[in-house]
Protein backbone atom coordinates (compact mmCIF):
# COMPACT_ATOMS: atom_id res chain seq x y z
CA UNK A 1 0.00 0.00 0.00
CA UNK A 2 1.38 3.44 -0.83
CA UNK A 3 2.19 5.83 1.49
CA UNK A 4 2.81 9.64 1.67
CA UNK A 5 4.50 11.72 4.91
CA UNK A 6 4.70 15.38 5.63
CA UNK A 7 6.04 17.41 8.65
CA UNK A 8 5.47 20.46 10.04
CA UNK A 9 7.25 22.42 12.70
CA UNK A 10 6.81 26.27 14.45
CA UNK A 11 8.27 28.81 12.65
CA UNK A 12 10.38 30.70 15.15
CA UNK A 13 9.12 34.39 15.92
CA UNK A 14 5.59 33.38 14.25
CA UNK A 15 2.63 31.33 15.54
CA UNK A 16 2.58 29.83 12.27
CA UNK A 17 4.17 26.02 11.27
CA UNK A 18 6.28 25.46 8.08
CA UNK A 19 5.04 22.24 6.58
CA UNK A 20 7.40 20.09 3.70
CA UNK A 21 7.00 17.08 1.53
CA UNK A 22 9.26 15.95 -1.10
CA UNK A 23 10.84 19.03 -1.41
CA UNK A 24 7.79 21.77 -1.18
CA UNK A 25 6.88 24.00 1.56
CA UNK A 26 3.25 25.45 2.49
CA UNK A 27 2.99 27.80 5.44
CA UNK A 28 0.32 26.97 8.09
CA UNK A 29 -1.27 29.43 10.37
CA UNK A 30 -3.95 31.42 12.19
CA UNK A 31 -5.50 34.54 11.37
CA UNK A 32 -3.77 37.73 12.56
CA UNK A 33 -4.71 38.06 16.15
CA UNK A 34 -6.31 34.35 16.58
CA UNK A 35 -4.97 32.30 18.93
CA UNK A 36 -0.99 33.78 17.97
CA UNK A 37 -1.47 33.70 14.82
CA UNK A 38 0.41 35.57 12.71
CA UNK A 39 -1.71 35.51 9.58
CA UNK A 40 1.71 34.07 7.61
CA UNK A 41 -0.09 31.14 5.83
CA UNK A 42 -3.46 29.08 5.62
CA UNK A 43 -5.79 27.47 8.23
CA UNK A 44 -7.07 24.12 8.18
CA UNK A 45 -10.12 24.81 6.36
CA UNK A 46 -7.99 26.31 3.64
CA UNK A 47 -5.55 23.58 3.49
CA UNK A 48 -8.65 20.88 2.94
CA UNK A 49 -10.53 22.58 0.16
CA UNK A 50 -7.13 23.10 -1.61
CA UNK A 51 -6.46 19.17 -0.78
CA UNK A 52 -10.24 18.43 -2.28
CA UNK A 53 -9.62 21.16 -5.31
CA UNK A 54 -5.84 20.39 -5.81
CA UNK A 55 -6.40 16.42 -5.93
CA UNK A 56 -9.12 16.90 -8.08
CA UNK A 57 -6.77 19.78 -10.43
CA UNK A 58 -4.45 16.65 -10.50
CA UNK A 59 -6.97 13.64 -11.64
CA UNK A 60 -8.76 15.76 -14.25
CA UNK A 61 -4.98 16.18 -16.24
CA UNK A 62 -4.76 11.89 -15.60
CA UNK A 63 -8.09 11.09 -16.77
CA UNK A 64 -7.64 13.71 -19.74
CA UNK A 65 -4.28 12.00 -20.36
CA UNK A 66 -6.00 8.37 -20.43
CA UNK A 67 -8.95 9.61 -22.60
CA UNK A 68 -6.90 11.41 -24.78
CA UNK A 69 -8.52 14.99 -23.98
CA UNK A 70 -6.41 18.34 -24.58
CA UNK A 71 -7.89 20.67 -21.69
CA UNK A 72 -7.03 24.05 -22.77
CA UNK A 73 -7.84 26.08 -19.58
CA UNK A 74 -8.60 24.02 -15.95
CA UNK A 75 -10.30 26.39 -13.07
CA UNK A 76 -11.31 25.02 -10.31
CA UNK A 77 -13.29 26.65 -7.39
CA UNK A 78 -14.17 24.86 -3.73
CA UNK A 79 -16.28 26.50 -1.27
CA UNK A 80 -16.42 25.01 2.17
CA UNK A 81 -19.00 25.71 4.99
CA UNK A 82 -17.77 24.78 8.73
CA UNK A 83 -20.01 24.62 11.34
CA UNK A 84 -20.50 23.41 14.77
CA UNK A 85 -18.37 23.09 18.18
CA UNK A 86 -15.73 22.34 17.29
CA UNK A 87 -15.67 23.69 14.31
CA UNK A 88 -16.15 21.11 11.35
CA UNK A 89 -16.38 21.38 7.83
CA UNK A 90 -19.73 20.13 7.07
CA UNK A 91 -20.05 20.62 3.24
CA UNK A 92 -17.78 20.96 0.25
CA UNK A 93 -19.18 22.27 -3.15
CA UNK A 94 -16.65 21.91 -6.20
CA UNK A 95 -17.49 24.11 -9.29
CA UNK A 96 -15.01 23.37 -12.33
CA UNK A 97 -14.45 25.11 -15.57
CA UNK A 98 -13.18 23.39 -18.54
CA UNK A 99 -11.84 25.00 -21.91
CA UNK A 100 -10.61 23.35 -24.82
CA UNK A 101 -11.48 21.96 -28.55
CA UNK A 102 -13.54 19.15 -26.70
CA UNK A 103 -16.96 18.59 -27.45
CA UNK A 104 -19.21 19.27 -23.95
CA UNK A 105 -20.02 15.75 -23.64
CA UNK A 106 -15.79 14.78 -23.66
CA UNK A 107 -15.88 17.28 -20.48
CA UNK A 108 -19.22 15.89 -18.80
CA UNK A 109 -17.63 12.11 -19.01
CA UNK A 110 -13.90 13.56 -18.20
CA UNK A 111 -15.27 15.09 -14.94
CA UNK A 112 -17.07 11.87 -14.10
CA UNK A 113 -14.24 9.74 -13.99
CA UNK A 114 -12.49 12.04 -12.25
CA UNK A 115 -14.44 12.28 -9.69
CA UNK A 116 -14.20 8.88 -9.33
CA UNK A 117 -10.42 8.52 -9.02
CA UNK A 118 -9.95 11.54 -6.65
CA UNK A 119 -8.16 9.86 -3.99
CA UNK A 120 -8.73 13.21 -1.80
CA UNK A 121 -12.45 13.61 -2.70
CA UNK A 122 -13.08 9.96 -2.16
CA UNK A 123 -11.78 9.57 1.30
CA UNK A 124 -13.49 12.61 2.50
CA UNK A 125 -16.70 11.32 1.48
CA UNK A 126 -15.75 7.77 3.01
CA UNK A 127 -14.22 9.46 6.11
CA UNK A 128 -11.03 7.50 7.86
CA UNK A 129 -9.48 6.97 11.23
CA UNK A 130 -6.94 9.31 12.02
CA UNK A 131 -4.64 8.46 15.33
CA UNK A 132 -2.85 11.48 17.04
CA UNK A 133 -0.13 10.41 19.61
CA UNK A 134 1.69 13.03 21.78
CA UNK A 135 5.89 13.47 22.53
CA UNK A 136 6.77 16.29 25.34
CA UNK A 137 10.29 17.18 26.08
CA UNK A 138 10.46 18.72 29.12
CA UNK A 139 11.84 22.65 28.28
CA UNK A 140 14.38 24.40 30.16
CA UNK A 141 13.86 25.38 33.73
CA UNK A 142 13.65 29.11 34.67
CA UNK A 143 15.77 30.44 36.85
Amino acid sequence: MPSMSVSLHSVPGTGAALGWADGHTIVVDRPEGRAGGTGLGFNGGQLIAFAIGGCLCNDLRYTAEKMQIAIGSLAVHVNVQLDGEPLMVRTAEVTVHLEGDTPVSDFDQLLRQAVQVSAVRNSVVAGFPVTVKGHWEEGEKAP
